[in-house]
């Protein structure tokens, strides 16, 4: 309750959330909020901690339907992704640096988008796994602000992805 309440309020004020907005914001004595938490540093770690957490994004991935066009899946698995990375970036910028190092962590694989190629195998040349792996690459690079400019639509990403950056004449 106390860290979904202080997201948004990390999101609008960064680590300058005061915990009597903390408190407010979750319903509770400003006095609570130090029975569970050691200070608002450790506050701003719980919620940085679970931000990063992948089961969510585990879960949205999960909850594709397979059954779809292969292309429709893409784009939804791209939009998916495409959230994590902007809602992940907002975070880490505005909680100040002395949160970072909790923000690096080697990505794991994604079983959840693994299925989904594992699912459309017949449309791809790559291992499933593989095919994961470069979906969430190009997201990633394409997407998040210190990367790109304008983040690319799902459906440009999902083109991309498929068909490169060669015309249809292309030689390949």
């Amino acid at each position: 309750m106390i860290v979904a309440a202080t997201l948004p309020l990390l999101l609008e004020h960064g680590d300058r959330v005061t915990s009597r907005q903390i408190a407010e914001a979750a319903g509770i004595a400003e006095g609570t909020i130090f029975r569970a938490f050691a200070d608002k540093d450790e506050i701003i770690a719980a919620v940085v901690e679970a931000a990063l957490d992948p089961a969510p994004l585990e879960a949205a991935l999960a909850g594709i339907p397979t059954d779809l066009a292969f292309e429709e899946v893409l784009v939804a698995a791209i939009a998916t992704i495409q959230q994590r990375v902007i809602d992940t970036w907002r975070l880490v910028s505005s909680v100040g640096t002395r949160f970072h190092e909790m923000a690096r962590r080697p990505v794991a694989d994604s079983d959840a988008l693994v299925r989904i190629f594992a699912a459309h195998r017949d449309r791809i040349t790559k291992e499933p796994i593989a095919a994961a792996r470069l979906l969430r690459a190009l997201t990633l690079s394409t997407t998040h602000p210190m990367l790109a400019g304008e983040p690319m639509s799902p459906d440009e990403l999902m083109r991309l992805f498929l068909h490169g950056v060669g015309t249809k004449d292309s030689p390949c």
